[in-house]
């Protein structure tokens, strides 16, 4: 004869109240919680050494951003202009022409001399607090693949991304929020909000900067047929139930990572409409952001971290340049310039920049040679991203590029040395901050990965 298993005679009363919960913001993200495996674990929540940083904004550009026309001048390219010199091995991915100056000059910026690009002039004006890293390297030419690679440090869609790696080894400074927040959109969006085989509550929650009001951007922050009180009163009662399903059943890691995400979602309903509200910024401050989805992103970003929240990233689309480079890339610059500037400066004024990681860059960069006569296609062989604050050198170039601009030369940088070493000043070493699943301990930079010890401060 076939016995009911106990856990069934709980379930239906269980999913009763998930559905009654489920009106409020209300399982914010648990479509991801729920997929937490039986392997799942809370987050270790203890640093291995000091950190220097506590909390990570990525400013993630999608589509691969001109490190050329930006932050790596090669003089060189005017002398070559149009042609390809014999010796130089500049073949990508799709049929290109002759090396292609930029026609945007570089200037000094700030004490360091750092030179920026006058597509960036706010940015420029805060070169002193820049660390750019001008000899990064991936492994993939395409974008979904490489910005994949860059979120998790594969090219396969199914590892953890960064920010679910912090969340999983840091844990949250703010009961009352998300420990990990998306913002923004763009290729490899995704890949940065998942958190693979990471028990769920470590998910990105994902949140559109397109809205001013909460309520707008968050869908289902009210639940409009059950006040807080009783609300606290249901998720008391199913505790109840589930501790008493746990001394019959034994530790059920799945169970509590969906409690975990009702009670994350009840107490959001409180604090979301303050934190996630940029118009109780003054007049002044949001004007220094400037207008747009992406400005208020990154003013959204700064009142996220400034409350606790562990791993902000905001996307950006748009940088992918085939052709028409000149005038396309200089709307983008124009859409990034002015709030990064603010951010970083704003980051600085209220004493958050010191502990606070901002990381800058794209899957990949573009070529020094042209494409369809005024573009430039996909290079992943050396590119430019730069970090600011969080325990790094400020006004500080580290590596280069060839003399074109086309290959890491010195002082490279991989993805998972990049890693590496945001993970290292979190206070994470990245050969320790494991997880084990599917009968190996997984990490989040493979078996690769070295700090650049050269960029700490």
């Amino acid at each position: 004869m076939t016995f009911p298993d106990p856990a069934d005679t709980f379930a239906p009363t269980r999913r009763r109240f998930l559905r009654e919960l489920g009106g409020s913001v209300g399982l914010l993200g648990l479509s991801s919680y729920l997929r937490a495996d039986g392997l799942a674990t809370p987050a270790l929540g203890q640093t291995h050494h000091a950190p220097k940083a506590k909390r990570v904004i990525f400013l993630f550009m999608a589509g691969g951003p001109s490190h050329l026309d930006m932050f790596d001048p090669k003089p060189v390219l005017d002398t070559f202009a149009g042609k390809r010199p014999p010796a130089a091995d500049l073949r990508t991915e799709r049929i290109t022409g002759g090396l292609m100056p930029s026609p945007f000059k570089f200037r000094p910026g700030g004490r360091s001399g750092l030179p920026v690009s006058d597509l960036l002039p706010n940015v420029r004006a805060c070169a002193d607090e820049l660390c750019v890293l001008r000899a990064v390297h991936g492994t993939n030419p395409n974008h979904s693949p490489a910005a994949n690679f860059l979120a998790t440090g594969r090219i396969d869609a199914v590892h953890p991304g960064v920010g679910a790696w912090v969340s999983y080894g840091l844990g949250s400074e703010n009961a009352d929020l998300p420990g990990f927040v998306s913002l923004g959109s763009g290729f490899g969006q995704t890949g940065f909000e998942r958190s693979g085989y990471l028990p769920g509550q470590f998910q990105a929650t994902r949140v559109s900067a397109a809205e001013n009001d909460p309520e707008k951007m968050i869908r289902h922050l009210r639940n409009p047929a059950v006040g807080l009180e009783d609300q606290k009163r249901q998720l008391d009662a199913l505790q109840a139930l589930n501790r008493g399903h746990a001394e019959a059943n034994g530790h059920d890691p799945q169970l509590e990572a969906r409690v975990r995400a009702l009670e994350t979602a009840f107490r959001m309903q409180s604090a979301a409409g303050e934190a996630f509200d940029v118009r109780r910024e003054s007049a002044r401050a949001r004007e220094s952001y400037g207008p747009g989805e992406f400005a208020r992103g990154c003013l959204l970003a700064r009142r996220l971290v400034e409350r606790g929240v562990r791993f902000v990233q905001l996307s950006l689309g748009g940088w992918d340049h085939h052709g028409n480079i000149n005038a396309e890339l200089k709307k983008k610059c124009a859409e990034i310039d002015r709030p990064v500037a603010a951010l970083l400066k704003d980051l600085r004024q209220r004493g958050l920049l010191d502990d606070t990681l901002v990381i800058w860059g794209g899957e990949f960069g573009r070529t020094p040679v042209s494409e369809n006569g005024d573009g430039r296609d996909h290079n992943h062989y050396g590119f430019t991203m730069w970090m600011a604050g969080g325990g790094v050198k400020g006004g500080f170039a580290h590596g280069s590029t060839d003399e074109f601009g086309f290959k890491a030369a010195d002082g490279r940088v991989s993805v998972h040395d990049l890693h590496a070493t945001v993970l290292h000043l979190l206070g994470l070493d990245h050969e320790k901050l494991t997880y084990r699943y599917s009968g190996r301990d997984f990490r989040l930079t493979d078996v690769h990965g070295r700090v650049v010890n050269e960029i700490l401060a």
